[in-house]
């Protein structure tokens, strides 16, 4: 049986039982061949923008036989996609603001039926901000260690509508509300990283960058206080 890493195994979770599922940036298509294999998905699409990925695709749906329900794609993200082919969409093994640039260049996305699962690698604020600049509604996040490093992934489904967020909401999104350690770790870690840029702000850049990221920080401080876990 197939197998997915912890982190793959994150994002397959948040597809909809009985979906098409259309995995961009699939290499070697272990995700969608996994959502096949268990009955998760009837049929899905395995798309890369290059040849070589593509050729690792093909070796792996011939492994398993399962050629009659994964269609290989030679697509720039959702460039070669049809709106009708998939319901759910899936993202992983790529950075924030490269998931961005695919999300943004793609009109039919905006469409309530679709759900878009998003693992980034880095830099998940700038797909979050996509998401809640332009009418989309996070509906659940979720974090993962896979070989000592950690993840996070997340579900997003358009409505039309934006709300005031926190400024902090673009890097904890719906985090906080997840129970796992994993999560609260993830969120310690941003603020890490925040800090190094906020000290490398107050030194060398900005005044108010610097005064944006000490709200942040403090905010998203407050946030992993008062978060709950279960283990």
């Amino acid at each position: 049986m197939l197998n997915l890493s912890e982190r793959m195994l994150m994002a397959a979770r948040m597809v909809r039982r009985g979906n098409t599922v259309a995995d961009i940036g699939t290499d070697h298509a272990y995700l969608p061949a996994y959502l096949v294999l268990n009955g998760i998905s009837p049929k899905a699409l395995a798309c890369d923008v290059r040849k070589g990925p593509l050729d690792n695709a093909k070796k792996t749906v011939e492994q398993y036989g399962i050629q009659y329900k994964i269609t290989l794609r030679l697509s720039d993200g959702f460039d070669e996609i049809e709106p009708s082919e998939a319901d759910d969409f899936v993202m992983c093994g790529m950075g924030g603001t490269l998931m961005e640039e695919l999300v943004s260049r793609t009109e039919w996305l905006k469409d309530p039926s679709k759900r878009i699962i998003v693992q980034p690698q880095s830099h998940a604020e700038d797909i979050r901000r996509y998401f809640i600049e332009n009418g989309f509604e996070i509906l659940f996040e979720d974090a993962c260690v896979d070989s000592g490093k950690i993840y996070c992934a997340m579900v997003a489904e358009y409505t039309g509508k934006t709300s005031d967020k926190k400024i902090s909401y673009i890097y904890t999104g719906e985090l906080p509300k997840c129970k796992k350690k994993e999560a609260k770790t993830y969120l310690k870690n941003i603020v890490s990283r925040l800090r190094t840029k906020h000290e490398a702000e107050k030194l060398h850049g900005k005044p108010e960058t610097a005064a944006y990221l000490e709200k942040v920080i403090s905010e998203t401080e407050e946030i992993i206080n008062e978060m709950q876990t279960d283990s």
